[in-house]
């Protein structure tokens, strides 16, 4: 059984010193742009706290992002949805996804 979202977070910025407050275990995160609502990534991973704590390196682009000044940063907000295994967290997103689509294609 999976616990439902968290809200949401602005994420956090590393020249102020702020950190992130996610759970250290499986699960899923979603992290968005603040102005936009827009994705920005989506993954079910072992580690919560670590996989967004690794984020800005895996996207590259945030990576300068955060040697520079707090402005040079885009608005970012994350939440987080604890699950007891990463099986468990595949299986939520698999299912989130599907629902996405169908949403998407029914819309259109």
């Amino acid at each position: 059984m999976i616990s439902g979202w968290g809200e949401w977070k602005r994420f956090p910025s590393i020249a102020r010193g702020e950190n992130i407050e996610a759970p250290i275990g499986p699960g899923l995160f979603e992290v968005r742009y603040a102005q936009s609502g827009q994705l920005f990534a989506f993954d079910a991973v072992d580690n919560i706290a670590i996989a967004l704590a690794q984020l800005p390196s895996r996207a590259g682009k945030l990576s300068s992002w955060f040697s520079r000044k707090d402005e040079a940063l885009p608005e970012l907000e994350y939440r987080t949805c604890a699950t007891p295994t990463k099986a468990d967290a595949k299986n939520a997103a698999e299912r989130m996804i599907g629902r996405r689509e169908t949403y998407m294609s029914g819309a259109a």
